[in-house]
C-alpha cells in the first residue's frame, strides 16, 4: 500500500486493511472493475443505505452483509458504531469492505472513517466510485462544465454537521453567478425552500434547475424548472430523496437536444 495511505509508522505496512468502496449511483454497470474485485473478495461488507439491490446482488453469498444505513431525516446507524465495527472486523482478520453509494470521499464520510481507522492502526484503501451528481447530469445528456456555460462546478451538501453553521446560500449564489459555476446540491431536498430563498439573493430567478431523483436507476426521473419555480414544481410533481439538484446555465444545453421545443417541464406522472 502507498505510504500516502498510512501514517508515518514503521509498522504501518503490517496493519490490517479496510477498503472504502464507492458503489456509484446505482447502475451496476457503472461499478469499477476494482470495486467489483474488492466486493467479490470480501468476507464482511458493511452496506450503505444508498447501495442499490443490483449491486448488493454481486456480494458473494458466503460473505457476511451488515446493513449500516445513513439517510438524512431517517433513523441512522451511529457513525461511531460503524467505525468500531470496521476496526474490530479488520483486526479479527476479516477482509472488510465498507460499501457506499456514490464515492466514499464525496459526502460519504470517507474522511472521518479514514481518520478513525488510522487512529486504531488500520489502513484504509479508497476505491472511487462515480458520484451521483455526475451520473445524474450525464443521464440527461448534459455536461457539468460545458465551456459555453460554466467555468467550473461546485459540489455542496444541503446538510451541515450538527452544531455547525450550514452553507451561506446567498454568498454561494453570488459567487456562482459572477464566476459561471454549476452548483450540484446533495442531500438538499428537505431544505429546498431555504436553498431557493438564499440563492435568489445572488442568482436570477430564471436560472435553470434540474432535479434528478434516483440517478442511473431504473426508477430515475427528472424535472427541469427555474430557480423561482423550484419549490412549486418539486411539490407538484412529488420529487423526494434521494435526489440531486443541479443549478446553472449548463442545463440550457437541453435546448440543443430538444428539436421541437425549448426547455419545458415534463408532465406530472
Amino acid at each position: 500500500m502507498s505510504r500516502l495511505n498510512a501514517p508515518d509508522d514503521k509498522n504501518s505496512s503490517d496493519w490490517p486493511v479496510v477498503k472504502l468502496v464507492g458503489a456509484g449511483p446505482g447502475d451496476p454497470e457503472l461499478l469499477t472493475l476494482k470495486a467489483l474485485k474488492a466486493i467479490q473478495a470480501a468476507s464482511v461488507v458493511l452496506v450503505d443505505d444508498l447501495v442499490s439491490p443490483e449491486i448488493c446482488a454481486l456480494i458473494p453469498i458466503e460473505c457476511r452483509q451488515i446493513f449500516v444505513g445513513k439517510r438524512g431525516g431517517c433513523k441512522s446507524t451511529p457513525q461511531a458504531y460503524i467505525e468500531e465495527l470496521m476496526i474490530q472486523c479488520a483486526k479479527e482478520g476479516e477482509r472488510v469492505v465498507r460499501l457506499k453509494g456514490g464515492d466514499p470521499c464525496i459526502f460519504g464520510r470517507g474522511g472521518e472513517e479514514i481518520e478513525a481507522l488510522r487512529a486504531h492502526h488500520v489502513n484504509a484503501e479508497v476505491i472511487n466510485g462515480i458520484t451521483s451528481g455526475l451520473a445524474a447530469m450525464s443521464s440527461l445528456g448534459l455536461s457539468l462544465t460545458h465551456r459555453h456555460h460554466a467555468h467550473g462546478v461546485v459540489f455542496v451538501t444541503g446538510h451541515a454537521k450538527e452544531g455547525q453553521e450550514g452553507v451561506n446560500w446567498t454568498e454561494l449564489g453570488r459567487v456562482s453567478h459572477s464566476s459561471k459555476l454549476t452548483l450540484i446540491v446533495y442531500m438538499g431536498m428537505s431544505l429546498t425552500r431555504e436553498i431557493q430563498q438564499g440563492l435568489l439573493e445572488g442568482l436570477p430567478g430564471h436560472t435553470p434547475v434540474a432535479v434528478i431523483e434516483r440517478a442511473s436507476s431504473k426508477d430515475q426521473r427528472h424535472l427541469i424548472t427555474s430557480l423561482e419555480q423550484l419549490i412549486q414544481d418539486i411539490k407538484t410533481q412529488g420529487f423526494k430523496s434521494p435526489s440531486v439538484i443541479v443549478i446553472g446555465d449548463v442545463i440550457r444545453g437541453l435546448e440543443a437536444l430538444e428539436s421541437q421545443a425549448p426547455m419545458s417541464l415534463p408532465k406530472a406522472p
